[in-house]
């Protein structure tokens, strides 16, 4: 059944048309952005997207979106019958029966099954918004009973029913030899159409149009909503970050120029393709440790608001104009709001969910470099850290001479070339916090006992620089690294061990951007080879610390993916594997501390360590178990909150070292 195609043609020409200028229209918005290198390692590249384009990896991780995975893969293997039907109604001799009947026959069975699932999964798609939306599809920003929603899904359903009426319509015609190939369509015909024959004209010409006007407008539509993901999912994962997102672009440090964003066209070309890319889906703010303790920061709406934002003010700017609608100002739409830009902890949580590969919080991070360097705009707390940073390379400003007094009741060597293996960098938090220089005493222990080869800079050790880049200070992180870089090369530093998981990702990840190639263990890594190798002996099970609970930290697991290095300590030390929290491993939940964060107050919302912490008592530990200096502060800090202090708090090292008494 074939309509004229003198009716049909032009409107195909015109859908095609404005198809083609409206994705003109958007995408070469993406041209403002600054130019950005992302088309190293093809291969690798080719790979992302066939894993989570295709494959639909991250879809699939939960388990409704087993439903999104039949969608796509029934929009992309329709795409064959669509597209005959679209040339057909232009040139109505082009059909699949050009086909060899083996290969049409076998499409036919395929095209029918799967318009069938597609239907059963858009029904379970109706379903789950109106009657069991999750929480994160309910939100001031998104709701799951959304006008476009609900019209995209009414479009592929019709489509589908579409299909159905029209090749059941040929069929009870007689005019479909291969009806045998086609049982969805054939039993429309039999239970559905055939008792009504005088019908079938009419009901095949209007399923025929019904599907046309669909399908036009369906196309016509799509670069207009948010559904424009179907254009770009595919390509966002090919230009993905090939790495983990544990560093930060470097900065340049010239006289005139401007750093960071505050204006939509100083993100990257990457960036702008990511809002394009937003499918809002809800994981990111799922996973937002900031998000889920009531903070303003939620990571889907930086993405949407970058988008409107650019779609404000791109067609401004490239008319000549400036832009109307600030990107960092009060809140509104297309704005981030300065508490939104300082709530982030970087834990990494919202790029670690996201389906299609979008960077979130590097974004954020670069909104915060403007704030600092060009504003000196943040949070008034952060004055004294910056301070201290410049003056004497630790947070808490305290003389370098006393770096070494952690180790006051033991013998430690200074690192020296060509007789020291081992750099121990301590960090600030094992030289100066109390409570981490336990930590410090039972790792230098431990490290002694397996005659390991280390030693320390003492009073020429400075911190690593990791809050100051993270909170947008590059400027003095810039000094900073520049100085350990030059430190390390006089001093002939080849391999570090770090107790500390933001010093270890510092060093083993953004010091590269220096030229600095190091060898970086986390001491986690460094005991659990030594138990492994035999080097170090435990001459006891660690029997008092009764039911013993493990938290990752996000700089150690889901930035550098360290997992089973700690988890193996403890099984060895203790006789038994720890016991999991609720989110663990890649989704593990934020201390609280990163980000900088661990020198700022929250007064916004509840506590994010006082979220974790509750979830840690719901497992009834005797101890938590860390490997971190900020997760054991953030731990400590909040079971004083809960007065939960028959909860003990201890470092992966320091159970390590019980065992060596």
């Amino acid at each position: 059944m074939q309509p004229n195609p003198t009716v049909f043609t032009p409107l195909l020409i015109a859908a095609l048309v404005f198809f083609a200028w409206s994705c003109y229209r958007r995408f070469s918005l993406v041209t403002l952005g600054r130019g950005e290198d992302r088309f190293q390692r093809l291969d690798l590249r080719v790979w992302d997207m066939l894993l989570y384009a295709f494959g639909q990896k991250r879809v699939v991780a939960k388990p409704f979106g087993i439903n999104h995975f039949v969608i796509f893969w029934s929009f992309v293997i329709l795409l064959i019958a669509n597209g005959e039907f679209l040339i057909r109604g232009v040139f109505p001799a082009v059909s699949l029966a050009l086909l060899p009947p083996s290969l049409r026959h076998a499409l036919l069975l395929a095209f029918d099954a799967i318009s069938l699932l597609t239907l059963v999964s858009i029904a379970l798609a109706v379903g789950r918004r109106l009657f069991f939306p999750p929480s994160y599809l309910n939100t001031p920003y998104v709701k799951a009973r959304s006008f476009e929603a609900f019209l995209i899904l009414a479009f592929i359903a019709l489509l589908m029913l579409a299909y159905f009426g029209l090749h059941g319509a040929e069929i009870a015609m007689g005019e479909e030899e291969a009806a045998a190939w086609m049982p969805v369509s054939s039993f429309v015909a039999k239970v559905l159409l055939a008792p009504h024959s005088s019908l079938l004209i009419p009901v095949a010409s209007f399923c025929w149009w019904v599907h046309a006007v669909v399908l036009l407008a369906f196309m016509m539509f799509l670069p207009h909503s948010k559904h424009m993901h179907i254009l770009t999912a595919i390509p966002n994962c090919f230009f993905a970050s090939l790495g983990k997102p544990n560093t930060q672009p470097r900065e340049e440090f010239t006289r005139g120029s401007r750093y960071g964003v505050s204006e939509v066209q100083e993100f990257t070309w990457k960036d702008l393709l990511d809002g394009f890319s937003c499918t809002e889906c809800g994981r990111c703010q799922n996973a937002c440790p900031a998000t889920a303790t009531g903070k303003p920061l939620n990571p889907r709406q930086v993405v949407h608001a970058i988008k409107t934002n650019l779609f404000v003010n791109g067609p401004l700017i490239q008319k000549g104009g400036k832009p109307i609608v600030p990107l960092i100002g009060e809140e509104g739409e297309g704005t981030n709001t300065e508490d939104t830009i300082w709530a982030c902890t970087t834990c990494g949580a919202c790029l670690e969910a996201c389906p299609v590969l979008i960077e979130q919080m590097p974004k954020i991070i670069k909104m915060r470099r403007h704030l600092v360097e060009m504003e000196s705009q943040f949070p008034e707390e952060l004055l004294n850290l910056f301070e201290n940073m410049e003056q004497r390379s630790n947070p808490w400003g305290i003389a370098p001479t006393e770096r070494t007094k952690w180790c006051s009741t033991m013998e430690v060597k200074p690192f020296t070339a060509g007789e020291t293996e081992y750099l121990f960098y301590v960090g600030c938090a094992g030289s100066f916090d109390s409570r981490q220089k336990h930590v410090s005493v039972a790792l230098a222990t431990i490290l002694n006992e397996a005659e390991v080869s280390w030693g320390i800079l003492g009073k020429e050790e400075q911190c690593c620089g990791d809050s100051l880049r993270r909170l947008g200070n590059e400027y003095v992180f810039d000094k900073m690294a520049r100085e350990n870089v030059r430190l390390f090369q006089e001093k002939g530093i080849k391999k570090v061990i770090t107790q500390c998981p933001h010093c270890f990702s510092t060093l083993k990840n953004d010091y590269k951007q220096y030229g600095l190639e190091l060898e970086v263990v986390h001491h986690s890594e460094l005991i659990n080879d030594l138990l492994k190798a035999g080097k170090l002996n435990l001459s006891q099970k660690v029997t008092d610390l009764g039911r013993v609970l493990f938290h990752d930290s996000c700089y150690l697991g889901r930035h550098n993916d360290v997992y089973e290095a700690p988890r193996e300590i403890i099984a060895a030390a203790t006789g038994a594997p720890p016991v999991e929290m609720e989110r663990t491993r890649n989704n593990s939940f934020c201390c609280g501390a990163g980000g900088g964060r661990m020198w700022m107050e929250e007064f916004i919302g509840t506590r994010i360590n006082l979220n974790r912490v509750e979830e840690a008592l719901r497992k009834n530990p005797d101890t938590i178990c860390v490997a971190c200096p900020y997760c054991m502060t953030m731990f400590e800090d909040g079971l004083k909150d809960k007065l939960a202090g028959q909860t003990r708090v201890r470092d992966v090292a320091e159970v390590v070292a019980e065992g060596l008494r």
